[in-house]
Formats: C-alpha cells, sequence, structure tokens
C-alpha cells in the first residue's frame, strides 16, 4: 500500500499583522521535519493547500530535504477554513484586529485566552444551528475536504504522497476514517502539533490510518520546538 503523509505546517505569526507566515520557529519545524524525512520518505508527488503558511512549510522542509523534493502542487481543498471567520461571529468585535490585540494584551496568557474563545467558536459553527451566518459550513467544509482526498489519491496514483496542510482538514479526514463524532473530529484538530505527521495508507478504494500527529522528530532535537498553535 502506498502512504499519505499528511503534514500540519509549521508554526504560524500568532498576534503579527501576517499569521499566515511562518513563524522563525515554524521554518525551524520545517527543516528538521525535513532532514527526518530525507532518509525515509520518497514521495511521488508533494500536494498542498494554497495558504502562505502551508507552501512556506513545504519550502522550509526542502531546506532540510534537499533537491530530491518534488515540487509543491497547490490545491484549494487543502485550505484550512476561515478561522477568523468563525471567531469573529462569536466574537463580533474582534473583526477590528487592534481590539482582538488589545483584549488579549490585557490577560496573564494571550494564547490560552486565544485557544479557549477559539474552541467556543468552533463548536458554536460545528453545531449547525447557525449556518446561515457562515459562508462555508461545518459540513461544506467536511464535503470538500474529504473531495480533495479523493483527487489527492488519483493525483498520487500509488506513489507515496506529501501533503501541507492545516489542522482542520487533517482532523476530518482521519475521523471519517475512524468514523468519528464531530466532538471527537474537534479534540482531534486542537492536539495536532505544527509541522507533525501523520500517515493514511491506500490502495484502491481502501483507506485506513497508520500513524496519527507523530512529532518525535521536534522532540529530538528541543522539546521547546513542539508547538500547537
Amino acid at each position: 500500500m502506498a502512504t499519505i503523509y499528511l503534514v500540519r505546517h509549521g508554526q504560524a505569526s500568532f498576534g503579527k499583522d501576517n499569521y499566515d507566515q511562518l513563524s522563525p520557529r515554524g521554518w525551524e519545524q520545517g527543516r528538521l521535519l525535513g532532514q527526518w524525512l530525507a532518509d525515509k520518505v520518497k514521495p511521488g508527488v508533494v500536494v498542498g493547500g494554497n495558504l502562505q503558511r502551508h507552501r512556506e512549510t513545504v519550502e522550509a522542509i526542502a531546506t532540510g530535504y534537499g533537491p530530491r523534493l518534488p515540487g509543491m502542487w497547490g490545491m484549494d481543498g487543502l485550505n484550512e477554513f476561515d478561522h477568523m471567520e468563525v471567531i469573529e461571529h462569536l466574537r463580533p468585535e474582534w473583526a477590528d484586529r487592534q481590539v482582538m490585540a488589545r483584549d488579549l494584551a490585557s490577560v496573564p496568557k494571550p494564547a490560552k485566552a486565544f485557544q479557549q474563545l477559539f474552541e467556543k467558536a468552533v463548536a458554536r459553527w460545528v453545531s449547525g444551528e447557525y449556518d446561515p451566518e457562515y459562508t462555508e459550513t461545518w459540513l461544506s467544509f467536511r464535503q470538500r475536504v474529504l473531495a480533495t482526498l479523493d483527487e489527492v489519491i488519483e493525483l498520487g496514483d500509488g506513489a507515496d504522497v506529501l501533503v501541507s496542510t492545516s489542522g482542520g482538514p487533517i482532523a476530518v479526514m482521519i475521523s471519517e476514517l475512524l468514523e468519528l463524532s464531530d466532538r471527537k473530529t474537534l479534540e482531534l484538530n486542537n492536539v495536532i502539533a505544527n509541522a507533525s505527521v501523520s500517515r493514511l495508507l491506500y490502495s484502491g478504494s481502501r483507506r485506513s490510518l497508520s500513524v496519527f500527529n507523530n512529532y518525535s522528530h521536534l522532540e529530538a532535537e528541543d522539546p521547546a520546538l513542539v508547538t500547537f498553535r
């Protein structure tokens, strides 16, 4: 069976004007992942979402992997949901980023406060009770991610595939294979580390989960490199 290596992007720039770019730590996470993959994986295809953090993660991986890494095919279906739109429907005042920054700066642990509100906002979105408010509903998000997984498998055509994406799409793919509830899907999403690797096996119509959320390549170098936001 061939393998799909699902990579969550390296750490993005939380709290910065451009969240979507990798932080310096995110670049280092990607480089170390590339070194780890170099002796283990020879992907026939590399695909990723079209967000900046997805592209930069592949670039960072390539610095550690070397020139043998194929170029990345961009696929919109691998993009994360719009997390700021989801948050703003719970906290409309945060549409003003200065207000959000001020509110977070007023608490002792801004990242923890953001995560707690993020989880509440996503639970509201997933409930389906407020679907008319959202540009993309939870059901639509699931459907486009799973349709894109089919496209990735067709593109792979029996070869190993490296995928650079986000926690949401990874959680949806795995929850579909394991037949998990929406609540369990959200729990998966919350624990997927930056620059971690999950492995799906595929052959024809058969698909199965082999490894979830491996980040040993980061722990072995420096435990401080293990991040979740």
